[in-house]
């Protein structure tokens, strides 16, 4: 019997390819990526394997399975319709230089029709058309017809479907703009060396019944597979990397791979024959809660419908997001993960949601989730603690910014870029917010004069953040020093007995106490500040060697060193490291202790709130040596 629920979809594809044809299993990476500072977020299951495509060897062979949890930021403003959602898991299937389109398209068919139960009358495949010196990819053509004609299927291949519709075809060609992969985009953009290559999709059609095209906006021109009417919905692509971008035009890769990718809450949609993917399973318990809450029922209105999808979509992902280390904040990760919670507070409204919704929907989050992803259940603490300070924050400074904002649109008819920023830098408003609350009225919002005032706040913070990232020092004295190695082992310790959403936000040595600012949703118990004391204090005890070495910022990540890895940071950059490195291993500007011993012992005075999210700690240390000597360069011998 065919899965019925999306786990057990998950649990198909992944042993339809590992157990019948050989795939390693490999678990999601985090949304946070590792070891790309190109990119904020996992934004497809390609991403992490994007080396193992350009030639490097993955240990654990040349074919490759997994579902990939991915966060796509530029479909935020798209949520509200029945079919875009900025989280979802992203199955894929790769071959690094083994199998090839013979094996792909058929092993793909098996999938969707024999092990998923789909009617193969219901799909639909588009190919490569063909582009100057790129020729069209017919062996993928034969090779679906094959799979259709082995169901009792003539599947007729046809060419401009954007213009004369779907012709009686089952198999459509189309450009470079939808059916060419490659990290540039369509050949015209590739830079040389790069790699891509021609792609096919898959189609599921929802029916004629439903009208989808003909209640939609596109009514007047002609329905095709990849009309965005929502009657065919994309649930999988297959890219066939085979070229390789020269001076000269396009050669064979000498390695050529398969890199499938297919939208798990798609594919459930298709399963249960039903085109709004926020009806499968996954969001039946967080529906249920606002339902209960709101006395509100799903699908009974549209503005009501469409403020239930981006409520659990938005709090989905942070839920996600939280786990994955970028709790609620005003910059990188953090400020997408706020933006996404503040979006969704603020369509509580339209339910008539007062109560504290976020932690509530979170929970059912956890438990959708908790067998495929157990980080939630381990993060269950610290996610309910996020979403309860964040939306208790933003309750009110939405009520008062709301009211400020709109009072002053009644005396000025326009909003610059300056004042939007204002909103921003006072109550916490995303951009997104503020113009979503602008254009209800009919005005708009200068967004190049709301990028200019951010980029000069920017300034001014990296200036702010120049003394920060260099210690924060007030001077390098001996007891300024201690108090500088201090902040690593405490930082340290505090990841340990709190967990890896620690970072530091600040800090501040004076010869008399530190002071270390950081990430953490809620106040230190008794029992965790004395246990990182206590941890301190060990480190110290053992009178550790501490010294450092310079490396690249790319350097610094894949060898495990903590740091904020933005442009704060030189092309070199110094890491000191406390010991092996098992317990603390940060990249500073110095200077530090050449032992830890020489800090004598370590003591927390107050553990306090600074901002939201953000905790204080203020510390000492005592019965060191007046003198000290300083650590030094150790040469590391390159691998």
């Amino acid at each position: 019997m065919p899965p019925q629920s999306t786990h057990a979809i998950r649990s198909a594809y992944l042993d339809f390819f590992s157990k019948k044809h050989g795939h390693a299993v490999i678990p999601s990476a985090p949304l946070l990526p590792e070891n790309d500072p190109t990119t904020l977020f996992t934004g497809s299951g390609m991403q992490p394997m994007l080396p193992y495509l350009l030639g490097e060897k993955h240990p654990l062979g040349k074919r490759i399975v997994d579902s990939q949890r991915c966060f796509r930021t530029q479909d935020i403003e798209e949520i509200g319709d029945n079919r875009h959602t900025t989280f979802f898991e992203m199955l894929g299937n790769w071959s690094l230089g083994d199998y090839f389109k013979a094996d792909q398209i058929p092993w793909m068919f098996e999938f969707l029709t024999k092990e998923i139960g789909l009617d193969p009358q219901r799909i639909y495949v588009t190919v490569f058309r063909g582009k100057d010196n790129i020729p069209r990819d017919d062996e993928s053509v034969t090779l679906w017809k094959e799979q259709f004609a082995a169901v009792g299927i003539a599947a007729k291949d046809v060419d401009n479907a954007e213009r004369d519709g779907m012709q009686g075809g089952r198999i459509f060609y189309y450009d470079e703009k939808k059916n060419w992969w490659s990290r540039a985009g369509e050949p015209t953009k590739m830079p040389v060396g790069e790699p891509g290559g021609p792609d096919s999709e898959m189609f599921w059609d929802f029916g004629p019944e439903r009208k989808l095209h003909e209640r939609s906006e596109w009514k007047d021109a002609p329905c095709h597979v990849n009309c965005d009417c929502g009657r065919y919905m994309e649930i999988g692509n297959n890219v066939f990397m085979e070229y390789i971008k020269k001076e000269s035009g396009f050669e064979n890769l000498a390695q050529k791979n398969v890199d499938f990718g297919g939208g798990l809450e798609r594919i459930s949609a298709a399963v249960r024959d039903h085109p709004d993917v926020f009806l499968i399973d996954l969001f039946d318990g967080i529906r249920s809660v606002l339902e209960n809450a709101s006395g509100k029922k799903y699908g009974e209105r549209d503005e009501e419908t469409r403020a239930f999808r981006i409520i659990m979509d938005h709090l989905r992902v942070a839920t996600f997001l939280i786990a994955d280390g970028a709790p609620p904040s005003n910059k990188d990760q953090g400020y997408f993960t706020r933006r996404v919670i503040r979006r969704a507070i603020r369509f509580a409204g339209t339910l008539g949601l007062t109560t504290d919704i976020c932690p509530q929907v979170g929970k059912a989050v956890i438990e959708t989730y908790k067998k495929a992803y157990p980080l939630l259940v381990a993060k269950a603490d610290v996610i309910a603690a996020s979403l309860e300070s964040e939306e208790a924050q933003f309750k009110r400074a939405l009520t008062k910014g709301e009211k400020e904002l709109k009072e002053y649109l009644e005396k000025h008819k326009t909003l610059d870029g300056a004042k939007a920023f204002y909103f921003y830098e006072t109550y916490g408003f995303p951009l997104e917010l503020t113009k979503e609350i602008v254009l209800e009225t009919g005005i708009s919002v200068d967004d190049a004069g709301f990028a200019k005032a951010f980029e000069e706040h920017q300034k001014l913070s990296r200036a702010g953040a120049a003394q920060k990232f260099a210690g924060g020092l007030a001077d390098h004295s001996a007891e300024t020093t201690k108090l500088h190695t201090a902040t690593h082992l405490l930082n340290a310790a505090l990841r340990k007995v709190l967990g890896d959403h620690v970072w530091q936000k600040g800090s501040n040595i004076t010869t008399e106490r530190l002071r270390f600012d950081f990430t953490h949703p809620e106040k230190m118990t008794p029992e965790q500040i004395k246990k990182v004391e206590d941890l301190v204090n060990e480190e110290i005890k053992k009178d550790l060697p501490m010294a450092y070495h310079l490396t690249s910022v790319d350097g610094a990540k894949k060898e495990g060193a903590i740091g904020v890895f933005d442009d704060k940071y030189a092309a070199e950059v110094k890491v000191y490291v406390i010991g092996d490195g098992t317990f603390s291993k940060e990249i500073c500007g110095g200077p530090h202790v050449a032992r830890t011993g020489m800090l004598g012992s370590f003591k927390i005075q107050k553990e306090e709130s600074s901002s939201a999210g953000v905790r204080r700690i203020k510390a000492i240390v005592s019965g060191g040596p007046p003198e000290i000597e300083v650590a030094r360069e150790e040469r590391v011998m390159s691998p």
